[in-house]
């Protein structure tokens, strides 16, 4: 996710004030007094709230301001004035201007007010009216139920937009590749150790089944995550907002961000609770688990060429070594695992912010945000280039994958219902001792004729399952 700076020219200052005071002000900034105390309160990390939380406040003051026209509390002509700014800033004109830190103020009010201030600025440069922040950008709003709202209006459009086509896209590939290789068969392994045969496309549908679990759980999250607090004002009351406020905003952002959205029944729990938010976290976070597993597949399948499995070549992206001439390394699956790695701990952030709620406040909403959409930036980022740069253009290394399993021990599995246990595990250490394959020592030790042995250890059959040799 683009990090934006917040710097501006050095320059002249302004003088603003506030209900605090007066404050020297760059005079090229859009915002206000507000703005620039927390610029000076929260010099932390240097890194600005994300673009799609600005997005998603600026929507949220473009439907307000249409709302508060339609219900005649804000005059159309400065309703129109606002609403355009705000729509400046939901398209990322101004991001410079949105300089605070993320590790600010708990409710996220320094972020609220400076959309407040930066779009009163615009209006009032557009209309040559007066548009006040608070009163009139602000309106039937708080902090309190803006920056909730804006947590689940940019995740809602993160995950829509960017998330489940990414997710769907790597799904797809993987499935296209499964069909392609669904008549070659492998060595299985558990605990790392040979184990009976599988085609290559009954393990890639397994990574593609996990995908479609992680799919179906993110729906089922977003249907929790549409429910808005807006309208609950300062602590779920309503204080200071029309009563119908909240279902007509949920409606207005619908139709401004073609998603679907919802009022929240109880804005009590949408402003003191963020188990939303959690919860999606928590399907982001199993998301990262599925593709951690799917990429370290990808890396034992791919190591050696000569020294490791040696299964599969992944596309040869750029020079592994600063020192070996000719290595290559997985680089695309390695980089997954980072992301990976990182949302595992977003997730923990997220899971000790969410329990941050103290009676009718959560006070960690903006690292909610961060947070959440940094997961959802990066996991949609990884998922693509997985797709597109590794498993798309992989290659079956057919030989040694064939030698592998043909002195594959395990194979005297399909021999149990014919011969029992005991006699199968013989020949299986004899065969792994002697190095030799195992159709050629079951051929000795059995008693069975060469065509049944070789119909009852075809790696392609015992791919099917079932009882060999019943009957």
């Amino acid at each position: 996710m683009a990090r934006r700076t917040g710097r501006l020219p050095d320059g002249h200052f302004r003088t603003e004030h506030d209900s605090m005071g007066e404050l020297q002000v760059p005079a090229e900034a859009l915002w206000g007094a507000q703005t620039q105390r927390a610029v000076q309160n929260f010099p932390i990390s240097g890194r600005p709230m994300p673009r799609d939380f600005i997005r998603a406040l600026g929507l949220v003051k473009a439907a307000a301001a249409e709302v508060n026209a339609g219900f005649g509390l804000l005059p159309r002509n400065r309703a129109a004035a606002i609403r355009k700014a705000a729509l400046e800033v939901s398209a990322g004109d101004h991001d410079a201007h949105f300089p605070i830190d993320v590790y600010q103020t708990g409710s996220g009010t320094s972020s609220n007010m400076n959309a407040n201030e930066v779009i009163a600025t615009l209006a009032v440069r557009a209309s040559g009216k007066p548009v006040h922040p608070n009163d009139d950008v602000n309106l039937g709003q708080s902090s309190n139920d803006v920056v909730p709202t804006a947590i689940r209006v940019s995740a809602q459009l993160a995950v829509v937009e960017d998330l489940l086509p990414a997710l769907k896209h790597l799904r797809r590939t993987i499935q296209r590749r499964a069909r392609s290789l669904a008549g070659v068969p492998k060595t299985g392994r558990t605990h790392l150790m040979d184990a009976m045969p599988l085609s290559f496309g009954q393990e890639f549908g397994a990574w593609a089944a996990q995908l479609a679990s992680a799919e179906a759980r993110l729906g089922d999250a977003l249907k929790r995550l549409r429910r808005l607090p807006i309208g609950g004002t300062a602590i779920g009351t309503g204080i200071n907002a029309d009563p119908r406020f909240g279902k007509a905003m949920a409606k207005a952002l619908s139709t401004l961000s073609s998603a679907k959205f919802e009022s929240a029944a109880d804005k009590f729990e949408g402003l003191a609770s963020q188990d939303d938010a959690v919860e999606l976290s928590g399907q982001l976070n199993a998301l990262a688990v599925a593709l951690m597993k799917i990429a370290n597949d990808l890396r034992w399948m791919n190591s050696g060429p000569l020294a490791g499995l040696g299964e599969v070549e992944l596309p040869a992206l750029q020079p592994g070594s600063s020192i070996m001439p000719g290595k290559v390394n997985p680089v695309i699956p390695e980089a997954t695992c980072m992301v990976c790695a990182q949302v595992m701990g977003h997730h923990a952030a997220v899971t000790v912010a969410g329990a941050s709620g103290n009676f009718q406040l959560n006070v960690m909403l903006p690292l909610i945000a961060t947070d959440l959409l940094d997961s959802i930036g990066l996991l949609s980022n990884a998922m693509r280039l997985l797709a597109d740069r590794a498993i798309a253009g992989l290659r079956v290394r057919r030989d040694n994958v064939s030698r592998a399993l043909d002195r594959n021990p395990i194979l005297v599995t399909a021999l149990n219902p014919i011969i029992g246990y005991e006699r199968a595990a013989a020949i299986a250490k004899r065969a792994y001792k002697e190095g030799r394959p195992v159709f050629e020592v079951a051929l000795e030790d059995s008693g069975l004729p060469a065509a049944e042995l070789k119909k009852l250890l075809d790696p392609a059959a015992l791919t099917r399952g079932g009882i060999h040799g019943a009957g």
